[in-house]
């Protein structure tokens, strides 16, 4: 009771504590969520709906996307510019699908596992062609081989999971193709539904054959905008204002971009570093001449072109060198030369020039043996055998092998990055033995019988040991100029700084306009992803840090001139302002033309208030005329024409893009045919079609779209 007392004695002090501590405990878990909600948003690359894209995600897609590319080509690897590319792709194939879900399910569409069997059973789909699971025999998608490499895969997975590890490629492309077709097949039924909605009819149909292949031939009497000096225009900021919400729509952008001006340095090789190469060169020169087998030389280069000792055509070699491959004596060395292009200097020893077989017909039995000796004894036998006149197959049959018959091209091994002395004595092989000669190749682990049984598309090929080296740039050159463009950077930390200054130092500014978060790069310079991240965040007439990018060769500083918000452009930005500023000039010019041309009834008359006057023939309705005196397609002469009788004078002028437009229709005719209603309404229908496709667009402007991949790419 005591102890119950004496804390009811400091009882508001206690309150107090407890309070505190309550505090500190909400506001730790605050700070909590806080960062849980920081990172969360760090994973973010965007939204569509106001639905997140978590990074995750998005990289699975293009992982699994790049798979399907590497499967279907063969590659092993992706560039930059190609993984870049894939990731656009993906991320417009995201959006798109997600736009597509969306529409669908407010109207109930669906693709049902039905309608996709139907599709794998008819076997007729594009996408099914670039599947593993064509009959080689039919060229047709066989879905009897797909349910069975399924099953196989299903079983392998509980059985044999080494070879489930082995089908998991096969299955995850599989997996895709099964998804994007799902996805064609929904775009389909939207699209199908969108263009009902699109319909012809004989009456249109008519009407648009007409339009189509009524030609008109008139005397046309053209009032350049031009001939109008623009002093003698004015234009105020009502005028712009007032146009500008006549055409205010056209105004509006997506995504939010920014203007900068820039500074970029791409630091080059100096004169010390070029010299430098040359005596490097120089040594290179005496040791290919000096050598018999340029082998061990080329080892030492470390050449751009790798020496594989094997005669190859000239697709094996960059363009520079094979084009010089023909004027190069067997057996001597070139000078060494610069290519400015690749930015390399090069020298050529070339060895041998023959004319071989692009592509060999041919079968092997490789012998093994438990020595050397073994292998060569076996060898010799069969061999002999062959010779004697053994059947070929039948030997091989004896060493569990098929001895069939198999092609190789010059291009399936001259790309190699080396080759073993093995591999050439068997593609040297393979070159030069002739149709039906039989060869012994003795090889470290063992013998091959080797005979060619057909040569075809003989060739020009050349063995060449070729240094090629990129002229790079020392450290010290880099230090030089990075020091260099570092003084002016801390030196001019403004805009006008940066314009006033750069020439003192050699450097030049540059400008671009309405850089957006959906480019990879800045000013298209290569590793400028931190460069984005700060030009999307910081306010304008910020100057940016120094930043080394490019190939590991560019020093680039940036300054924010303009942020335009995602939304419409006011009527006073540069740009709008610009097109505004000539709308309306136009607009003041037609109507001065058209005040002096008011009551012209004739060419002539026309002629006299100075139009240019000319011919104009063959004009359709469907097609804009193109008027040579103007410069300019002008849509609405062709309407203004097709609406005036033969003989007549146009009852008014013609306002156009580039002039206005008075004209005498001398000749009105069909073009010789046939008008076929149930073509034109085809044709119709299909461009109806081509309307609807574009569905997708309007779509994807109105999902609210944020692309936030600058942040991590």
């Amino acid at each position: 009771m005591a102890a119950l007392g004496k804390i009811r004695s400091h009882g508001a002090l206690l309150v107090g504590v407890i309070g505190a501590a309550l505090l500190a405990f909400i506001a730790e878990e605050a700070f909590r969520s806080c960062d849980a909600s920081k990172n969360e948003s760090r994973q973010q690359i965007g939204s569509v709906y106001g639905e997140k894209v978590n990074m995750q995600d998005y990289q699975k897609l293009v992982d699994e996307f790049t798979n399907v590319i590497k499967i279907t080509q063969g590659r092993e690897n992706l560039t930059d510019d190609e993984l870049n590319q894939v990731k656009d792709q993906v991320w417009q194939t995201y959006v798109s699908n997600k736009v597509l879900e969306r529409e669908c399910g407010k109207l109930g569409l669906t693709v049902t596992d039905k309608e996709l069997q139907n599709v794998l059973t008819q076997g007729t789909n594009p996408m099914l062609m670039q599947t593993p699971f064509v009959n080689q025999q039919t060229g047709r998608f066989d879905v009897s081989a797909l349910k069975k490499f399924l099953n196989e895969y299903k079983s392998a997975k509980t059985t044999n999971p080494q070879m489930a590890e082995q089908y998991q490629n096969i299955y995850d492309f599989w997996s895709f193709i099964e998804k994007s077709l799902r996805q064609q097949l929904l775009a389909q039924k939207y699209q199908s539904l969108f263009a009902s909605c699109f319909l012809s009819n004989p009456v249109s149909a008519k009407m648009a054959y007409k339009d189509e292949n009524e030609e008109s031939n008139i005397q046309l009497a053209a009032f350049p905008y031009s001939d109008i000096n623009d002093k003698e225009v004015k234009v105020t900021d009502e005028d712009l204002k007032a146009k500008y919400d006549e055409l205010k729509p056209i105004f509006k952008q997506q995504y939010e971009t920014r203007d900068i001006k820039y500074v970029d340095v791409q630091v080059k090789a100096s004169a010390a570093d070029q010299q430098a190469l040359k005596k490097e060169f120089s040594t290179f020169d005496k040791d290919l001449a000096a050598a018999a087998d340029p082998t061990q030389v080329m080892h030492k280069t470390a050449s751009l072109v790798n020496y594989l000792g094997i005669p190859q055509t000239k697709a094996a070699f960059p363009s520079d060198i094979a084009q010089r491959l023909d004027s190069i004596a067997v057996g001597t060395t070139t000078p060494v030369f610069q290519n400015t292009q690749d930015n390399t200097l090069n020298i050529i020893k070339l060895i041998a020039r023959q004319e071989l077989p692009d592509s060999v017909q041919f079968r092997a039995i490789q012998v093994p043996g438990a020595t050397p000796q073994e292998a060569k004894n076996r060898a010799d036998s069969i061999y002999t055998a062959l010779q004697g006149g053994a059947d070929f197959e039948v030997l091989a049959k004896k060493y569990q092998q098929t001895g069939e018959k198999q092609w190789i091209t010059s291009q399936q091994y001259q790309q190699a990055p080396s080759m073993d002395n093995d591999t050439k004595k068997y593609v040297n092989a393979l070159n030069t033995l002739a149709v039906n000669a039989t060869e012994n190749i003795a090889m470290q682990q063992g013998n091959i019988i080797l005979q060619v049984t057909d040569r075809k598309a003989m060739t020009t090929k050349y063995t060449a040991a070729v240094v090629k080296k990129e002229i790079k740039f020392s450290k010290q050159t880099y230090n030089t100029a990075y020091n260099k463009f570092s003084q002016f950077v801390s030196e001019n930390q403004s805009v006008e700084a940066m314009e006033k200054n750069a020439a003192k130092y050699g450097f030049q500014v540059q400008e671009r306009n309405d850089v957006s978060t959906q480019e990879h790069f800045v000013a298209g310079i290569h590793s400028t992803r931190d460069a984005m991240k700060w030009l999307f965040d910081a306010k304008d007439g910020s100057v940016s840090p120094l930043y080394e990018c490019g190939d590991n060769d560019h020093l680039l500083v940036i300054a924010l001139t303009k942020t335009h918000e995602k939304g419409y452009r006011p009527w006073n930005d540069a740009k709008v302002k610009e097109f505004l500023q000539q709308r309306v000039m136009a607009d003041k010019k037609a109507e001065k033309i058209m005040a002096k041309v008011k009551g012209v009834n004739s060419i002539q008359a026309a002629k006299a208030k100075g139009a240019k006057v000319s011919d104009l023939n063959q004009i359709t309705f469907a097609s804009p005329a193109f008027v040579t005196a103007t410069g300019a397609s002008e849509p609405a002469l062709s309407g203004a024409v097709a609406a005036t009788q033969q003989g007549k004078f146009s009852s008014h002028a013609v306002k156009g893009n580039a002039g206005v437009y008075l004209f005498q229709v001398k000749s009105k005719k069909m073009r010789p045919g046939k008008f076929n209603e149930q073509e034109t309404e085809q044709r119709l229908k299909q461009k109806a079609m081509q309307y609807a496709g574009n569905f997708m667009q309007e779509l994807v402007m109105n999902a609210d779209v944020v692309d936030n991949r600058y942040l991590f790419f």
